[in-house]
């Protein structure tokens, strides 16, 4: 009968161990996710979306409508591409984030073939949203959300120093006498010089 109380009271301790492993695990997701904050959540979100359309424009799989952009471009000595090359990139224009998927050089002109992405757009409008949260303006709540990051900005100090870490191209450069290499000589003269 103590045998299978023994090994009731370590299952007990099993299940508590457990617990605290998973309790601990949460508490450590909960301290990152505090120390990151969502900053850190959605630059996570940034890197898997690019991944992910990457290795699709890898795979010549395109989620949505191809754009393509004629650009004039006189480069001397050029040679014209019969095919595309696939590039990486992106860049906004009116609001819209464009992702490039390929080029090619012909003639005179550059043709960029370009895809819209609205994931990425949604997670920079979000980031953006999220980080109007610490600014001065005020948030659309009502509320004395203001008031505290005013009292915040009086009586919470924040200073800032700046200390040298190397010397870089400073050279200390040191000061000592000159001493005279040669001795004066001194010549007396008994009389005038003599007339010429």
């Amino acid at each position: 009968m103590l045998t299978a109380v023994r090994f009731q009271f370590s299952g007990f301790l099993f299940t508590i161990v457990a617990v605290k492993k998973i309790l601990t695990l949460f508490l450590l997701f909960l301290f990152l996710l505090n120390v990151l904050g969502y900053y850190g959540v959605f630059v996570g979100l940034q890197v898997r979306i690019t991944q992910q359309l990457k290795q699709n424009f890898d795979d010549e799989n395109y989620l949505h409508k191809e754009i393509t952009f004629k650009v004039p471009l006189a480069v001397p000595y050029s040679t014209d591409a019969k095919e595309f090359n696939r590039v990486d990139g992106e860049f906004k224009y009116k609001g819209e984030v464009y992702r490039l998927v390929k080029q090619r050089l012909q003639s005179d002109t550059l043709f960029i073939v370009c895809v819209k992405d609205s994931t990425t757009k949604r997670i920079n409008q979000a980031l953006e949203d999220y980080v109007k949260t610490f600014t001065d303006k005020p948030v659309s709540s009502k509320g004395n959300s203001k008031s505290i990051q005013n009292l915040n900005k009086d009586f919470l100090t924040n200073s800032i120093s700046i200390e040298k870490q190397n010397a870089g191209w400073e050279k200390t450069l040191s000061y000592y006498l000159v001493q005279q290499q040669y001795e004066p000589v001194n010549i007396s003269l008994n009389g005038p010089p003599p007339r010429a």
